[in-house]
């Protein structure tokens, strides 16, 4: 069966049973049961309890219940508390920023028209747009929203604006004539009109034919419905956990086991063992994290970057491709005059012509009408003229509009007692109609035309014919023998702060593409400009091109395209997924309905605030409230320095908790005591982790960091050297640790001071450690060491509460502690100072080795 753009009027007024004057009333009923209501379907809703429980889904959150559950059974029951106050804290953070995060559908339906005028037995009434059933006629005229998908049978100038459905940055001429080619894209079905744009010029009436989700916005609806791909940290994350609670349960086996082979009590060592479970698990950093990308999302905020979604934060740091539309994200979305070639002498002349020659209507709100004529007219009011002296020097006589066999628009003006006819249009068919006096000069102007048009500038040529008496009747045969006035030449053009954009993505490792639906040569012409590709390069790929690609092909190509034109909304959703399966992190941006699927299925979808539509928006993780490219490179920027801080804060929590591990296993083995009791290793870990933990991940960004290549998508968290810095500094805690015990023992102590002696050089050398973590390759002294005010706070603050953990007798009790004297304070100090010397001596070996360029 044939589309209906491939029927002429009468087949399609024929198949879809029905006239020109309307369907009758009587059987409107029976065609709303057949074909339902002319709405788009609503995707199921998340519930709160299905969002609520997803945060439980986490296998850290998974391992901190249980931990906390050991803690309640063996009467450790402060140690539970602590646990479980974190985990219900991360969960309601994740929970409070999921809940409002599915609504596309919904904001889909905003972009229909409430009502619509439709003929019914041959008399017009105005109806509910939901109402509206295949067959019945429509009235539509300039300002309307199109209320379905409808085959055009009568229209009168007719254009619409379909800029947020197919990426046209003009609005579209329409005809009734029907289209022979096969499986043309929306943007190319001049005899239809879509639901959901809109009509900028003229009037016309149509035969519905398709309705709701059978809707070319329809199908785009059901689009959306496709998963949220987990960020890049989630992925890390859920490889790291699953790895750690492998090691710890061997670890814990190993040292229960070994007890028992000696002799020790069941209970002591289930302790001991719980000790060392508790120790390798970083309860802090799931709290971490969303604090982190909380602080970043806060911080985007400012730079006019808004998160809808907190992982999505970091994951701007991992894209390697940014697939962006054209109109309104990198042009201005407002057609331009850039060039004008006026004849001798008539520039004046011309500029009238470009005031009184259009549809354009004239309101307080400003111009209305097709953004062609529009930007005729304001490049002509920016000259100096006006609408109120045109008129007064050229009163309008009649109008001839323009047409698609024609090409041309003509109106006739009163002049000083003569008439003068203002004629516009195409190139090729306004030197048809030249006079025989300029016809060595239209090879010139025509050459100029390719010139202009081959730099993606839409030509247009004007023309003029002065008359002694008023023409009888206005006509196409007075389109002949005119007079060359001039020509002009417009494009939507690129943003000036997106060319600097654009470089700074290529210095930083990310590869902009263009993804369009205007015309090759446009897009040609922007990308130019932009810089995305070299100029003359031809390096551009429609949508017809990728329908004749095989599946293999286009994943060996894709590589290499920078600049795809005239595709559809399927084919963005293509490119996004075929660029995913090829190991890329992409960014999708766009602000109209037909960058919503990619939007959502890009692993970060950025819309624009100001000039995107609502479903763009709900579609998308980050919204630039300032519609500038540019912003993107701060969020990329932003992105990195967060994740590098969340890879600075697991450094020092897995070195600090593996110097923990090794001095609970080693000490026992070694004819120590237990060194650690649950409690110090909790308070180790939320408070000496934790609190310089969250100075860690406000912590600036490095010089370099926008000009590294964006991390591998499938590199680990530890890439780097983290696991030999992990390693040796965990090592050297532990030394250090148990040497404390050992020297503590010789001098006489007793088990309680041991512990206390141990605990405490273990806070004093992390906090060491978070200084020299601040910068994992360059010493503390270089990267300032007052830089971070926030960390100095976390440690002035860590300190005074470990002392009064020691110190106050009442916190004695609870934290198991007791009061050491001055010899211990000072070989503890000493010793940490040795530590936290030999910790910066090793980030120069880690540098030498892993930052050769």
């Amino acid at each position: 069966m044939k589309a209906f753009y491939q029927l002429t009027k009468d087949e399609a007024l024929q198949q879809l049973k029905t006239t020109s004057e309307g369907l009758n009333a009587d059987g409107i009923a029976l065609l709303q049961e057949t074909f339902g209501k002319n709405v788009l379907e609503e995707a199921k809703q998340r519930s709160k309890l299905s969002i609520l429980l997803a945060q439980f889904a986490d296998i850290m959150i998974f391992i901190l219940v249980i931990a906390a559950i050991i803690s309640f059974v063996v009467g450790e029951h402060t140690d539970a508390f602590v646990i479980l106050a974190i985990i219900i804290a991360n969960s309601w953070m994740g929970y409070s920023q999921e809940y409002n995060a599915e609504k596309s559908i919904r904001m889909l339906q905003k972009m229909s028209s409430q009502f619509a005028l439709v003929f019914r037995n041959n008399n017009p009434c105005k109806i509910v747009s939901a109402e509206l059933v295949p067959g019945d006629i429509i009235f539509l005229e300039a300002g309307d929203i199109v209320p379905a998908d409808a085959r055009l049978i009568e229209v009168s100038s007719l254009k619409t604006d379909e800029a947020s459905l197919t990426g046209e940055s003009h609005s579209i001429e329409k005809t009734i004539e029907a289209v022979n080619e096969e499986n043309l894209v929306p943007g190319d079905q001049h005899n239809m009109v879509f639901k959901g744009t809109i009509v900028t010029n003229g009037s016309a009436k149509a035969v519905v034919t398709t309705i709701g989700m059978k809707t070319e916005i329809g199908k785009i609806a059901s689009l959306l419905e496709v998963g949220s791909p987990k960020t890049p940290l989630q992925k890390r994350l859920a490889v790291f956990s699953k790895q750690l609670a492998v090691i710890v349960i061997v670890i814990c086996t190993l040292v229960f086991g070994f007890g028992l082979w000696r002799g020790e009590p069941a209970f002591e060592m289930f302790l001991t063992a719980l000790s060392l479970a508790v120790a390798a698990l970083p309860e802090a950093l799931p709290a971490v994290i969303t604090i982190a990308l909380a602080q970043g999302a806060s911080r985007m905020v400012k730079r006019n970057a808004l998160m809808r979604k907190l992982p999505a934060v970091e994951t701007l740091g991992s894209v390697t491709y940014i697939c962006t539309d054209k109109t309104g994200t990198l042009t201005q979305n407002v057609m331009t005059v850039e060039k004008l070639h006026a004849a001798p002498g008539k520039e004046e002349l011309l500029r009238y012509a470009m005031v009184l020659n259009n549809d354009v209507r004239f309101s307080h709100d400003g111009l209305l009408g097709d953004s062609t004529e529009t930007a005729l007219v304001n490049y002509a009011f920016q000259k100096g003229n006006s609408k109120e002296e045109a008129d007064r020097g050229f009163p309008l006589e009649a109008k001839l509009p323009f047409d698609s066999v024609r090409m041309r628009m003509s109106t006739l003006h009163k002049q000083e007692g003569k008439w003068i006819l203002f004629v516009k249009g195409a190139p090729g068919k306004m030197t048809e109609v030249l006079s025989g006096n300029y016809k060595e000069q239209v090879p010139e102007w025509l050459n100029i035309n390719r010139e202009w048009a081959a730099d993606g500038l839409r030509v247009l040529f004007f023309a003029y014919k002065i008359f002694d008496e008023k023409p009888q009747q206005m006509h196409e045969g007075l389109e002949k023998d005119l007079d060359f006035l001039g020509m002009t030449a417009m494009i939507d053009p690129p943003r000036e702060e997106v060319i600097d954009a654009m470089r700074e993505c290529k210095t930083a490792g990310i590869k902009p593409v263009m993804i369009t639906g205007d015309q090759p040569l446009t897009a040609t012409a922007i990308a130019e400009r932009l810089g995305m590709i070299e100029k003359d390069s031809g390096r551009v790929t429609s949508g017809a091109d990728l329908d004749k690609m095989t599946e293999e092909e286009f994943n060996r190509d894709i590589k290499n395209i920078s600049v795809y034109a005239r595709v559809s909304p399927e084919q963005k959703l293509k490119i996004v997924k075929a660029l995913q399966a090829n190991g890329e992190f992409v960014a999708m941006t766009g602000d109209g309905v037909n960058d919503a699927p990619s939007l959502k299925q890009s692993d970060i979808g950025i819309a624009m605030g100001i000039t995107g539509t609502d479903v763009s928006k709900e579609a998308s993780d980050m919204i630039l409230l300032d519609d500038n490219f540019a912003t993107i490179v701060k969020a990329v920027r932003e992105g990195r320095r967060i994740y590098e801080n969340i890879r600075k804060f697991i450094l020092y929590v897995l070195s600090c908790n593996l110097g923990e591990i090794l001095t609970i296993f080693f000490a026992p083995i070694l004819g120590f005591a237990i060194p650690l009791l649950p409690i110090h290793i909790l308070w180790i870990n939320l408070v000496t982790d934790g609190l310089p933990g969250l100075a860690l991940v406000a912590e600036p960004a490095e010089k370099d960091i926008m000009n590294r290549p964006p991390r591998p998508p499938k590199e680990n968290l530890f890439a780097g050297g983290l696991i030999p810095r992990i390693l040796l500094t965990g090592a050297l805690m532990a030394i250090a640790s148990i040497f404390i015990q050992w020297w503590t023992l010789k001098q006489g102590y007793p088990v309680r001071t041991q512990q206390t002696a141990v605990f405490t050089t273990l806070c004093f050398i992390q906090l060491g450690n978070a200084l020299s973590v601040r910068s994992v390759y360059h010493s503390m002294f270089t990267t300032g060491v007052f830089a971070n005010k926030g960390m100095w706070g976390a440690i002035i603050l860590t300190v005074i509460l470990q002392l009064l953990i020691v110190y106050v007798p009442f916190l004695q009790g609870i934290f198991k502690t007791t009061s050491l004297d001055g010899r211990i304070i000072g070989t503890t100090l000493i010793v940490t100072l040795v530590c936290v010397f030999l910790i910066e001596l090793m980030k120069y070996f880690n540098k030498k080795k892993y930052l050769k360029k």
